[in-house]
């Protein structure tokens, strides 16, 4: 297992790649944030310090940033990540039924990441897909016109 100095040595290693790759400006704040949240899968605070430091922006700022937008993360997410659609043409199609068994199929609250680090569950306000609602993602992959009774076939597959 890594040490702490290690971590925190490849965060500053990946935060500096980024303001390499996209320059040490303000305006690119939201490319960086997004570079580094995908090479660590999150965005540790001591990412967030040294971004705010180089860019010379109030860490409140890039904080409020990385917060607002649902497709960065500031704390570390399980192997797997869902993201359920709990907008209205979803919930209306019967994403309520299908919200509680992704629930009780993964033992998570909104928001929360499994103990084992396996799953990550989320929602968000639109993924775009409404015609086939209700409808969620894991890592990407698209189910949609989902019932409850398919969440434990669908999460199988990502044993």
């Amino acid at each position: 297992m890594a040490s702490q100095t290690e971590i925190a040595d490849n965060v500053i290693e990946i935060v500096q790649s980024a303001l390499e790759y996209y320059g040490e400006k303000e305006e690119e704040l939201i490319p960086i944030l997004a570079k580094v949240n995908r090479d660590l899968g999150f965005l540790p605070q001591e990412a967030l310090e040294k971004i705010s430091g180089v860019l010379k922006i109030p860490k409140s700022k890039v904080k409020s940033v990385a917060s607002f937008y649902h497709m960065f993360s500031t704390k570390p997410l399980g192997r797997h990540v869902i993201k359920f659609c709990e907008n209205a043409p979803c919930h209306v199609a019967g994403g309520r039924e299908v919200w509680n068994a992704l629930q009780e199929a993964t033992d998570l609250q909104a928001g929360e990441t499994s103990a084992d680090g396996k799953w990550s569950l989320l929602t968000t306000s639109c993924l775009g897909l409404c015609a086939v609602g209700p409808v969620m993602t894991i890592d990407g992959d698209v189910f949609g016109n989902l019932t409850a009774d398919m969440i434990p076939d669908i999460l199988n597959r990502y044993e």
